[in-house]
């Protein structure tokens, strides 16, 4: 199937067209953040200029993945090829259920196997697993299936969420369809680069293994109501770190908007 350019349908996207009027008071929002006051509404201020709009229609690709499981290097391989695509957020989540089992993962956090357990009430399956892809936070599919993690690309379908801007050392949103409950605004930082990765023992000793963009930190920021409002980003943890947020619905909802810095 021909994947549609969505970049050239940007600006006769009437919802697009509203979000993009809704910059400047992000804008403020972000000010207002740099000056210390938490979160605010945009007032009688002045709109600040707004940079040019960042890319939209961004299609979420989440692996749950482990360095100790031998089904694993292919669904990795796979995640290293989405992840150069300009309209895919890739991200891999290294689980830790796979560390007794005779290699600890060494990007393996409990926070990530809390992830993939949301996503298992989200989405009904009976269990967690590896290699897992889950696309947008709505559909999921075995790591290793190339064709079917397009076609779930494929149908991917607009966010509903808000505008996302970053700005100053903070994250502002606005517009939107107010959801039924709040969503969570998650902050991620990965690492932006392919990393191969020595296996000393388990089930891929003495192999290398690719992976992409590989998570290192998750955050709840907090939440969205439907509000234009915005949130401070904490320093990084470590240096080099891509950042993306996420507006999610909780529980393993749907992902209701995605952005990177």
């Amino acid at each position: 199937m021909t994947r549609p350019v969505r970049i050239a349908a940007l600006s006769s996207h009437p919802d697009l067209r509203r979000r993009l009027a809704l910059f400047a008071s992000i804008g403020v929002v972000a000010a207002a953040l740099i000056a210390g006051r938490g979160t605010a509404r945009p007032a009688d201020a002045a709109p600040l200029p707004s940079p040019p709009p960042a890319a939209s229609g961004l299609t979420v690709v989440e692996l749950f993945t482990s360095q100790g499981c031998n089904a694993c290097p292919p669904a990795n391989a796979n995640l290293v090829t989405l992840s150069s695509r300009p309209d895919i957020l890739a991200l891999s989540w290294n689980v830790t259920y796979w560390d007794g089992l005779g290699w600890r993962d060494t990007f393996a956090q409990e926070a990530f196997t809390r992830r993939q357990r949301d996503y298992q009430r989200g989405l009904g399956t009976d269990n967690v697993w590896t290699p897992q892809v889950v696309v947008d936070g709505r559909d999921h599919v075995v790591g290793q299936r190339m064709a079917q993690i397009q076609g779930l690309i494929d149908r991917h379908s607009p966010f509903t969420g808000p505008t996302v801007q970053f700005r100053n050392g903070a994250v502002g949103f606005a517009g939107g369809a107010t959801p039924s409950v709040p969503a969570d605004v998650w902050l991620v930082r990965y690492e932006p680069r392919p990393i191969n990765v020595p296996v000393e023992r388990g089930e891929n000793g003495g192999r290398t293994l690719p992976h992409a963009d590989v998570v290192r930190e998750l955050v709840r920021l907090g939440d969205w109501r439907g509000q234009t409002v915005g949130y401070r980003l904490p320093p990084a943890t470590r240096a080099g770190l891509a950042t993306a947020v996420l507006v999610q619905a909780p529980n393993g909802g749907p992902i209701l908007a995605a952005a990177r810095g």
